[in-house]
């Protein structure tokens, strides 16, 4: 079974997350614990905490259907060793922000090299910072995402995942988010059955599918392999919805979240019922 959702809003407070879900009739949802664009953030209050809980309980959606994103301000390959200590303690923060509203997961983007190392010293200072967040935290699995492989971004290569993951010591609070966009920008085309099946092969075959958590499920502005990462609305991009069609009627990616990060908030509802249309009965 196939559970669809998008990154939803938490205006007015996380609580509201599951909320925004069911209005949208969405079976999963992404989220931020705290503003992504800031270094700091209060406390999760008991209050919030037990009303998140209580609305994701309303919206009969598991925490195995939430797949919370990180800060886009944290890299945790950052060459500066001051810099990339702020990133591993924010990091860590919002790790223990997911323990606390009993999420399951934390989706982050690997980091950037800024050019002042090597992609390989990257991915091992990367390992490094894992490492370190899981020793200091509890039973939240890091999920590596994809990249675009924008400026200095690693993680656009499933070699790069694949290394990330041979350097984590504890396998088990370790796995991987696919997004859509970012693959076919990164040279990966899932455009036709035969590319389709291509690119996840060479991911089972690299990564392993056991390590799949979740997908974000965007179409493309960008160009195969232009290294741009420029999300659109689902069918009306480079991608376009053939791809969509093999996504919903692959096995493989039943009961894991399939989150939507297509560019207009205000049609999730009808991309979500598009993608469960492509769903062929038996």
């Amino acid at each position: 079974m196939k559970f669809v959702g998008a990154h939803v809003s938490t205006s007015g407070g996380i609580f509201n997350a599951p909320l925004n879900a069911i209005n949208i009739k969405a079976k999963a949802f992404a989220l931020f614990t705290k503003n992504q664009r800031r270094w700091n953030a209060k406390p999760l209050a008991e209050n919030d905490i037990k009303a998140f809980k209580d609305n994701l309980k309303k919206a009969k959606i598991n925490v195995d259907h939430v797949l919370p994103h990180d800060s886009y301000l944290i890299n945790l390959g950052h060459p500066e060793k001051e810099k990339r200590r702020k990133s591993i303690e924010a990091f860590i923060d919002e790790v223990k922000r997911c323990h606390q509203l009993g999420l399951k997961y934390l989706n982050f983007h690997p980091g950037s090299h800024l050019r002042q190392m090597t992609e390989e010293e990257c991915l091992k200072v990367i390992a490094e910072s894992l490492n370190e967040t899981i020793e200091r935290t509890e039973e939240v699995i890091l999920v590596i995402e994809n990249t675009a492989g924008q400026g200095s971004n690693v993680g656009y290569r499933f070699e790069h995942i694949a290394k990330l993951i041979e350097l984590v010591e504890d396998k088990t609070r370790i796995g991987v988010c696919l997004d859509t966009c970012h693959l076919f920008a990164a040279g990966y085309d899932i455009r036709t059955e035969t590319a389709y099946l291509k690119t996840m092969e060479e991911f089972d075959s690299i990564v392993g599918f056991e390590y799949l958590k979740g997908m974000h499920l965007n179409d493309a502005k960008s160009t195969l392999g232009s290294r741009i990462d420029r999300h659109h609305s689902i069918g009306k991009g480079n991608i376009g919805l053939e791809a969509f069609r093999l996504i919903m009627n692959d096995p493989r990616l039943d009961n894991i979240p399939l989150i939507l990060e297509t560019i207009d908030p205000s049609i999730w509802a009808e991309e979500i019922k598009l993608l469960y249309s492509l769903v062929e009965q038996p």
